[in-house]
């Protein structure tokens, strides 16, 4: 019995790791994409658009995996800009971000679309729900229409097509590697292709 019990546990373990397949779990996106971290750091985009229902529901598993995540796994959230329509929601958030409220207040803003049947893409419409949550406006407007911002939502816009997005919430790990829900399946899946494909690039730096 411990001989039949030893046996299965050495054939648990040594079983191969699922093997990660291109095409089907990821894309690997030619050429790959620079990254802005450093040594020994891998980079992982999350490209997402607040009036996406499925960025929406990915939200909640998206948080708790990125609480589980070692120093060396830098993410970053970038609002994804596919149409001339999505720009407005860009700016909203690179504008919250100028004044350090992003954080803060990128959850509240899923929930004015998806839970309260908001719509905050009119600029005016979006300063008036800011003022609500204790944004001084005139700083908000100011970050809004600003150079910087105005580079952000260029530099966005450039990483869609990099990337080749064709839909949202989307993935990129590393500048190399883009996944989303559709090719791994559901949500525990998809975050258990970004974690092989972080592992991957980890191993190669």
């Amino acid at each position: 019995m411990k001989l039949a019990l030893l046996l299965l546990a050495f054939l648990t373990f040594s079983l191969p790791a699922h093997a990660l397949e291109a095409g089907k779990e990821y894309v690997a996106i030619s050429p790959a994409q620079p990254v802005s971290v450093k040594k020994g750091q891998v980079e992982v985009l999350e490209f997402f658009w607040y009036r996406c229902p499925h960025c929406f529901n990915l939200e909640p598993d998206l948080n708790a995996w990125i609480k589980k995540q070692p120093k060396h796994v830098v993410i970053k959230r970038v609002p994804a800009i596919l149409n001339n329509g999505w720009d407005a929601m860009a700016r909203a958030y690179y504008a919250l971000e100028t004044l350090g409220l992003h954080d803060k207040l990128h959850e509240d803003l899923f929930k004015a679309f998806h839970v309260q049947g908001m719509d905050l893409s009119p600029e005016q419409t979006f300063y008036d729900w800011a003022v609500t949550k204790g944004v001084d406006r005139a700083k908000l407007a100011d970050a809004y229409n600003s150079f910087g911002v105005d580079a952000k939502v260029m530099r966005a816009q450039q990483l869609g097509r990099d990337y080749k997005l064709t839909g949202v919430p989307a993935i990129a790990v590393n500048g190399k590697f883009v996944t989303n829900v559709g090719m791994a399946g559901s949500h525990p899946d998809l975050f258990k292709v970004v974690d092989a494909l972080i592992a991957q690039e980890r191993k190669r730096k």
